[in-house]
Formats: C-alpha cells, structure tokens, sequence
C-alpha cells in the first residue's frame, strides 16, 4: 500500500491547524503540524514532507520569510494562505517559491482541489519523461538535473527548484529556439483546468531570469517576445 501523502501545516493559529489537520486526515492524507518557524524546520528535519501549507501572516520569522528559506534548500511544494488577498499580495508569495496561494477565508474543499492538483503537477513531469530516461540538460553553461530537479551553475553551484519554475524551464528546454505562449505555458505548469491569474507565469520566468541571467533586467537567455510569450535562445543538449 502506498503511504499516504504527508501535508506540514505552518501556522500559528491552533484553531486552523487542527481543522485543516481533520479535514486533510479525514481525506487520506497524514497532517504533520507546526506552530512556526522552529517547528518548521524540526518537521522537514524529521520526515519526508510532500506538501507545505504556510500562512503568511505569522509573528517572528512570517510565511514569506519561510517560504523564501524552505525554497533555497529544497523543491517541496507550498501553499500560502494569507487573510490579506491583494493581487500585490499573491505576487509576493509567488515570487519567494511558493507554489498557490489562497486568501483567507477559504473552502476546505477548495484547497484540498489545489493540494491534488499541485501534487499531481509536481510528479507529472518524471512520469511523462520516464521513457527517455533524460538525467542531464546542458544550456548555456548551465546543466538541469531532472532526478533531483536541480540547476547546477556554470560554477557548480546548485540550485534548489520549485515545482512550478522547474515545469516551465523544462517546458523552454524542450522546446528551444521556439516561442512559447503564456497559455502554453499555464497548461504545462497548472494543467487544462487552469484558474491561474495571468501574472503567474510572468512570476515564474521572473525568478527563472534571477537565477539564469547574467543581468535579468536584460536577459539572454529567455527573451520576451512581445504580444507572443517567450523564447529559450540557448543551445540545448541532452545526457541519458
């Protein structure tokens, strides 16, 4: 029998931990909880998590400052949830690694669609890939490793991915020299079904440019091509 699917719940509020632990336990999943950033880190130290949910709005170290940590060590999906719901908002979650986001008050229903969802779309891409058995992609100096999906500079050093900037750079490495749109893009990354605003891939590439490019304000590598979407320009090999 396969485990079940092991889902952190960071929030300081004891109330929405234990709901959101009954209601994700009483749907196949196995709830792990911490109340901030020290239970946090003792959770992920001690078990395999799949899935983060973090609430921005925490006293001492916030969700955005966790995400922003949890993101430079390891590709662990998160979900923000935050009681403050602007557009500006959402961005600033996205932009530090998280995965959704999902404003306060919600629907337990609602995140546990979103939860399934992100899982899913965080494994689709080694299913998909299973038969080419691909481990390395060389471009531009720099090499994906698609096991462990991590970047490894030209330097060496490594990069730790989100599920989402990982899914859109594999989307560009796999189809290089080629314009892809944005809705190309968003049925790669969040699926067919996609209810995604439109800034979420424009976050992802964002980040991809942070990472990649030698100036991002000017980049090379992932060119804009304006009305249309954006462009892988590097050379691009592969190692089985």
């Amino acid at each position: 029998m396969n485990r079940p699917d092991r889902i952190l719940i960071v929030d300081d509020d004891a109330d929405i931990r234990q709901l959101l632990s009954d209601y994700l336990g009483s749907n196949g999943y196995h709830p792990v909880c911490a109340d901030g950033g020290a239970a946090m880190r003792q959770a992920l130290a001690n078990d395999r998590i799949d899935l983060v949910i973090m609430d921005l709005m925490m006293p001492g170290e916030d969700g955005l400052e966790l995400c922003r940590e949890l993101r430079s060590r390891r590709n662990t999906p998160v979900i923000m949830l935050t009681a403050r719901g602007t557009l500006i908002d959402r961005i600033i979650g996205l932009e530090v690694g998280a995965d959704d986001y999902l404003p306060k008050p919600f629907d337990p229903r609602e995140l546990l669609a979103r939860i399934k969802v992100i899982l899913r779309r965080a494994r689709s891409f080694p299913e998909q890939h299973e038969a080419d058995q691909l481990k390395h992609i060389r471009f531009g100096g720099w090499r994906l490793e698609t096991q462990g999906r991590q970047l490894l500079s030209p330097a060496g050093v490594t990069v730790a991915m989100g599920s989402s900037d990982y899914l859109v750079l594999r989307a560009l490495l796999d189809h290089p020299q080629r314009t892809l749109s944005r809705d190309f893009l968003c049925q790669i990354v969040f699926g067919k079904d996609s209810q995604a605003f439109d800034r979420s891939i424009d976050v992802c590439i964002s980040r991809l440019r942070q990472q990649l490019e030698d100036q991002p304000r000017s980049p090379a590598l992932i060119k804009t091509i304006r009305n249309l979407g954006y462009m892988l320009t590097a050379d691009v090999s592969y190692d089985a």
